[in-house]
């Protein structure tokens, strides 16, 4: 299966229900009016876009309309698709400029953060660099175990320490196997706790301390790994790590298992984070760089 095809079979459940709404209405429509534009945000809401984010597109394409003089309806699916994608679009690529470069992984537990994290070392590794991931959610029970057997599957070597131990001190001991071993890219588990925002935003301060002493000039990811069946609370919990730390991009995962993709548009629009990935199955492979075109021309697209 094609990149694409892998992202429009991964966006079905979300095209069935907001997308297919959205075109089923406009088709009902002979002209372009206000209830047009009324219908359209109360689809989009509906689908998660997200209240103020429906505005804006609406806002958008009003004004499109108005200055291109379009009078047929059926037009306005692919001006949607454009301002979409347009609003998606910008700051998807990876910055991995270093050796070597540093990424670390933030997340609630449960939204696939491991798994994340070994899907990136396999693309990684997939493409000749050499990986070391870093065990430092210490927190969690079975957290090193999981990373470990990711770690084998990826073809990447894993540093750990016992449960229980500083995670600083595992960044610490990563960055310096990476120098040692001539690591080209660093990838580093956090632990969870968003419920302990003080802890969270100590532990996280400690760890870009050691970073910026140990490698200064890195090139350097914060990536925040959301779950995408958790609707506008995805949109929530982004709100609250970008008050920790600075997260330089988004990973949506588990979109192949909800209508809510949507979600994605209000991430990036209101909190103004770039998306670098998207997890459209269980898969090694179905962690896919994120493509704002390809997404907006999947979401609308017919399955075959």
């Amino acid at each position: 299966m094609g990149l694409f095809a892998k992202i429009k079979a991964g966006l079905k459940k979300t095209r069935e229900s907001m997308s297919a709404s959205v075109t089923s209405m406009l088709h009902s429509f002979t002209k372009i009016d206000e209830e047009l534009f009324e219908q359209l945000e109360e689809l989009l809401v509906m689908g998660d876009v997200g209240v103020a984010t429906s505005e804006r597109i609406c806002s958008e394409l009003r004004k499109q309309v108005k200055e291109q003089g379009v009078k047929d309806p059926a037009k306005i699916e692919d001006m949607l698709k454009k301002i979409i994608a347009d609003m998606l679009r910008g700051g998807e690529e990876l910055n991995l400029s270093t050796k070597p470069s540093v990424i670390l992984v933030i997340g609630v537990n449960g939204v696939g953060k491991t798994t994340t994290i070994g899907k990136i070392a396999a693309m990684l590794t997939r493409q000749g660099k050499k990986v070391i991931l870093g065990a430092a959610d210490t927190f969690r029970a079975a957290a090193v175990e999981q990373l470990d057997v990711w770690a084998k599957r990826a073809g990447a070597e894993i540093v750990s320490q016992p449960q229980g131990s500083d995670p600083a001190s595992v960044v610490f001991d990563s960055i310096a196997a990476a120098k040692a071993r001539g690591a080209d890219v660093v990838i580093c588990d956090t632990a969870g706790r968003l419920h302990n925002k003080k802890n969270l935003m100590q532990e996280l301060a400690k760890m870009n301390r050691v970073i910026e002493r140990e490698a200064p000039d890195c090139a350097r990811e914060v990536l925040l790994v959301l779950d995408a069946t958790t609707g506008q609370n995805a949109v929530n919990q982004a709100r609250e790590f970008k008050n920790v730390a600075d997260v330089t991009g988004i990973v949506l995962t588990k979109l192949d298992g909800t209508p809510r993709g949507g979600v994605i548009l209000a991430v990036r629009e209101e909190l103004g984070i770039p998306v670098k990935f998207i997890g459209v199955g269980e898969q090694v492979d179905d962690l896919q760089p994120f493509n704002a075109d390809e997404f907006a021309e999947a979401l609308f697209t017919k399955q075959e």
